[in-house]
């Protein structure tokens, strides 16, 4: 963690050499590391706010998920929004994260919902 407030870990590149992506490409970075992520929990890869507001360079899931029974190397899946080419070089840091709570939701299929006052109103529905 980079200062006593931070809420999520720099996940770095562990490459051996630079991997650079053109606009519009997807590349997959292993980060040479595994989690053991206690159940109820989950592990969230989010971009690098510098990488994404700078670069262009994001989650290519927009947020990678990490389960609490996945055991193998954490690799992060990156996109190239930019107009330009971006190389990643080995040890930077592509992305972070945090241990989350997950409630553990039992669904349940049902004919028809409660009603609200919103309803069925979705994207702006709400605002202006």
């Amino acid at each position: 963690m980079a200062t006593a407030g931070s809420a999520a870990a720099d996940i770095c590149a562990c490459i051996d050499e630079p991997v650079t992506l053109a606009p519009g490409e997807s590349v997959t970075i292993p980060t040479g590391i595994a989690v053991a992520v206690p159940e109820g929990f989950g592990a969230f890869i989010f971009a690098r706010s510098g990488l994404g507001i700078k670069h262009g360079i994001v989650p290519s899931n927009c947020v990678g998920v990490i389960d609490s029974d996945y055991r193998g190397e954490v690799c992060v899946g990156l996109y190239n929004h930019s107009g330009e080419s971006y190389t990643v070089r080995p040890g930077d840091r592509v992305a972070q994260m945090a241990i989350i709570p997950v409630l553990m939701a039992k669904y349940i299929e049902v004919e028809e919902l409660s009603e609200t006052d919103r309803g069925a109103g979705g994207f702006g529905s709400t605002g202006k």
